[in-house]
């Protein structure tokens, strides 16, 4: 006898949902794929994230470019310079995000970036306009939890997830303190240092995550340092949710740096989308 089992999804959250879905029905990690809003340019971006999703993409991070990304290393600062250099702006990236909800309303979107840009646009006008362009949580690279409370309660209050960061120097008592008031899913940094630094080892990685999980019941996706598609497999036999992101960016950066007259930004999207795919596929 099988036996047909069905999600009440109508109390979840589109990243509840999005977990679950995978969990039950596919049997398989979660590919969560990031880019830079605006790199290299403002229409290619849009085309990109547009297509991420049918590309295997099943959550995306989408960056919000900032001129002192202290935590990324040289891929993903080249990335936000671009974006930079192509006029982005905070308005503009949610105006990228609200696009592409009006053809994808299922595939969970997280801003990710520094506070600072934040701060200046208004932390509740922030939410609040996150909320409407159809963002579902926030990943705030360099804002405490001791110091978020303010940024946390307007972001819950628009119904956006507070995505915190851990990493392998975390201890027990602070990894306590984190997951708190954390939601959507704990983000696990694999390695010290800066985004795409130095790939990582999946083996040393098992450990870090169970002990994580002794502390919540959220999903545990594994980032930093995850290149390709073999790792992501390994990563995904014991991860919730497997993040690459230089990886994709470093594609991208590799065309912006021999940008010609006769390059094709076609070529490009279809590049990233074919990389995706494998990372997909390896899971």
């Amino acid at each position: 006898m099988s036996l047909n089992i069905q999600i009440d999804d109508s109390h979840m959250t589109r990243l509840e949902r999005r977990f679950a879905k995978i969990r039950l029905e596919e049997k398989r990690s979660v590919l969560v794929t990031y880019v830079m809003a605006g790199d290299p340019t403002i229409e290619i971006s849009q085309s990109i994230l547009n297509g991420l999703p049918d590309a295997g993409a099943d959550i995306i991070e989408l960056g919000m470019a900032f001129s002192d990304p202290m935590a990324d290393g040289p891929t993903i600062q080249d990335a936000a310079n671009r974006a930079l250099a192509a006029k982005i702006t905070l308005p503009k990236t949610l105006e990228l995000l609200y696009n592409f909800r009006q053809k994808n309303t299922e595939t969970p979107v997280i801003l990710m970036g520094y506070y600072n840009p934040i701060l200046n646009y208004g932390l509740k006008d922030f939410c609040n306009d996150a909320a409407l362009a159809g963002a579902d949580g926030l990943i705030i690279v360099d804002l405490p939890p001791e110091e978020d409370a303010e940024l946390g309660a307007y972001a819950r209050g628009n119904g956006l997830s507070v995505i915190r960061l851990v990493s392998p120097t975390t201890n027990d008592a602070r990894l306590e303190h984190i997951l708190k008031n954390s939601s959507g899913f704990v983000y696990y940094i694999s390695m010290t240092g800066v985004t795409g630094a130095k790939s990582i080892t999946p083996s040393s990685v098992v450990s870090y995550v169970n002990n994580i999980r002794r502390f919540t019941r959220l999903p545990v996706a594994v980032g930093f340092g995850i290149k390709g598609p073999e790792q992501v497999k390994e990563i995904g036999k014991f991860a919730d949710a497997v993040v690459v992101g230089s990886a994709i960016v470093a594609k991208i950066g590799d065309y912006a740096r021999n940008y010609s007259s006769k390059s094709d930004p076609k070529q490009l999207v279809k590049d990233v989308f074919a990389f995706v795919k494998t990372l997909r596929n390896a899971l």
